[in-house]
């Protein structure tokens, strides 16, 4: 026992030394941004209970104010990944960043119902902005083979954040609501403080060049746009997977406490079944990263779809919290293996002068699932059942999984397409400096993005 207990200890501080290294300071700038961010997010967790005891509205129109928040994002799922693209990355997230501290902070004034509605679209349409950018971001300063372990590190960063910001806005409601929207506000507003001191901008090419250099520049960035995207049947193809397993993830959120509701159990009951999510993500999203990172995406995606799929499923034999939880754990092991290795992917079929507008057209496919969902899980359960709710999660489930078997049975290794080498160094300190003698060598001509623009 006292030779075995040092000897996991010093694994284990290894393990967490290896998932860190190597990593350039630019990402871990980027990723304080991501969790001072989500350490701010109260407004999404008390934006119901804001809305009808504290402003004494109906719960339909809380609803349609979520719908509408959510309708922003959809919006801004296309002109992030546009602007980022255009404008550069680092530009994009100082203007999603501050327009969405000015928003929430307006949000907190506004009493007239047609202006809380109006202002919660442009919160929506603001916060997920950034999105797109910030995956492109990675994209180009992440080495190919770290992004899996990156784009994990960040998911961590947000479900963290999430955690502690979903407590902290309980305790920040009962004394102001006012107060929750000033303190993210503010919190936002920090994020693009780093963002402008730390982070310089990572778009390919934007260091300059000659004349010929930026001419050649400027007619790759033009041959991908938004149709040429559209184009790309493959990439398409993985969009509307990942919006059938964002469907079936998003049942968590919606389709669960109404389900369990209707079976009698309290939102007690429902929270401490869903916070075995957030706190299995914390602790075990780094161990799982290790064993994911250098695996096969194909078989990642398709494990990760049925564990979707049949995670939900396994709940229409639940009749306790004990058995609620177990099931939450099954899909949550799923979301910890999808997350990365999906973001992964998109970056893998994306040409690197598209990366903004191809993450974009990703971000789309959550930011529709999160309308469809709710429509859909109410409509089943009002007129089918739970049951066969979590009958469909399960098919759904499967048909993703199949669909991804099929899709990636051709798709190239990650060394067959060219990337942004020398962005970031062994030592992790070059940071950006080689961005734009690497992108020069770069002929990311795509067979299906060759025409388009945005």
């Amino acid at each position: 026992m006292s030779v075995t207990s040092p000897r996991r200890a010093a694994g284990f501080r290894r393990a967490a030394r290896e998932t860190v290294s190597g990593l350039p300071r630019e990402f871990w700038w980027l990723w304080t941004s991501t969790l001072v961010n989500r350490l701010g997010a109260f407004v999404a967790t008390f934006m119901a209970l804001y809305l009808t005891l504290d402003r004494g509205y109906s719960a339909s129109y809380a609803g349609l104010v979520a719908s509408l928040h959510g309708l922003g994002g959809v919006v801004s799922s296309l002109g992030g990944g546009v602007m980022a693209d255009r404008l550069g990355r680092r530009p994009t997230l100082l203007i999603a960043q501050a327009s969405t501290a000015l928003s929430v902070a307006l949000l907190g004034f506004v009493r007239d119902p047609v202006s809380i509605a109006g202002v919660a679209f442009l919160v929506g349409m603001a916060s997920n902005a950034s999105r797109p950018a910030v995956q492109a971001m990675m994209a180009d300063i992440v080495r190919p083979e770290d992004r899996v372990r990156a784009f994990s590190l960040n998911y961590w960063a947000i479900n963290l954040g999430f955690a502690v910001s979903s407590m902290a806005a309980g305790f920040i409601a009962e004394f102001s609501y006012l107060a929750g929207f000033l303190i993210e506000a503010a919190m936002t507003l920090a994020c693009a403080i780093v963002v402008f001191l730390k982070l310089p901008e990572s778009r390919p090419g934007s260091d300059g060049g000659d004349g010929g250099e930026s001419g050649r520049e400027a007619g790759a960035e033009a041959s991908v746009g938004l149709v040429a995207v559209l184009r790309d049947r493959r990439f398409m193809s993985v969009v509307g997977l990942s919006f059938l397993v964002a469907v079936v993830f998003q049942q968590g959120a919606v389709g669960l406490p109404v389900a369990m509701g209707r079976a009698g159990f309290t939102p007690a009951d429902y929270g401490l079944a869903i916070a075995v999510n957030g706190i299995l993500i914390v602790a075990l999203q780094i161990p799982v990263t290790r064993l994911i990172e250098h695996r096969d995406p194909k078989r990642l995606l398709v494990v990760s779809s049925l564990l979707a799929g049949y995670g939900f499923g396994l709940t229409a034999f639940a009749g306790s919290v004990g058995v609620f939880a177990l099931t939450v754990c099954v899909w949550t092991l799923g979301e910890m293996i999808n997350a990365p290795t999906q973001t992964g992917l998109v970056v893998r079929l994306s040409p690197v002068h598209g990366r903004g507008r191809y993450q974009g057209v990703y971000t789309l496919s959550w930011s529709l699932a999160a309308l469809v969902a709710p429509l859909m899980s109410g409509a089943v359960i009002d007129r089918l059942g739970a049951q066969w709710l979590w009958g469909m999660c399960a098919v759904v489930g499967t048909a993703a999984a199949v669909g991804y078997g099929a899709l990636m049975r051709s798709l190239p290794q990650e060394d067959d397409r060219p990337y942004l080498d020398g962005q970031s160094g062994q030592d992790g300190d070059k940071g950006l400096a080689g961005a734009g003698a690497a992108d020069r060598a770069v002929a990311d001509a795509r067979p299906s993005a060759e025409a388009g623009t945005a």
